[in-house]
């Protein structure tokens, strides 16, 4: 009986320690617009090194548009594909280029609306936390697009680092 008891009491005594250590609001961290900016801004610089224009697009975590700029020669349309690879990188949390061939024959999905499965979307990456992504859109090849992304990337990860 006094086995039960003191299980009881260790059982109530968890549950409460467990109940008070559940936050009631979880703080979520987020770049900014001028960090958002710098890291487009640092992509088309990158792109324009090589003589390409392109679209660039940065997403927040939730992969709502933070972000646009298009060069002046780039298509309007690299910025719906750079938005579409941007959010695609953020919501799978990966580089779009590993994805490629991740959906092909025989693991093949139906093609889902507003997702690009090529290379150009990076997710941002910080103090272990995913705080966006950045896609790129204009260059001849996704691997010259996901070289500007990264360009961009790296224009301000030392400082998303340190701001933890």
């Amino acid at each position: 009986m006094l086995r039960i008891f003191l299980s009881l009491i260790l059982f109530f005594s968890v549950l409460s320690v467990s109940a008070d250590e559940d936050p009631m609001l979880v703080n979520v961290k987020r770049i900014s617009m001028e960090t958002a900016l710098k890291i487009a801004k640092a992509a088309v610089d990158a792109c324009r090194k090589e003589a390409i224009q392109v679209g660039v697009t940065v997403v927040d975590r939730t992969g709502q548009t933070q972000v646009v700029l298009r060069d002046v020669l780039a298509p309007e349309l690299t910025l719906t594909v750079s938005q579409q690879k941007a959010y695609t990188a953020v919501s799978f949390n990966l580089a779009t280029s590993v994805m490629e061939d991740r959906f092909k024959s025989p693991f093949s999905v139906g093609k889902v609306e507003g997702l690009v499965f090529g290379g150009g979307g990076l997710p941002i990456q910080a103090g272990g936390r995913i705080l966006g992504a950045v896609g790129v859109s204009g260059a001849p090849s996704g691997k010259t697009d996901e070289k500007c992304a990264k360009a961009g990337i790296a224009a301000v990860i030392d400082d998303l680092e340190m701001a933890e």
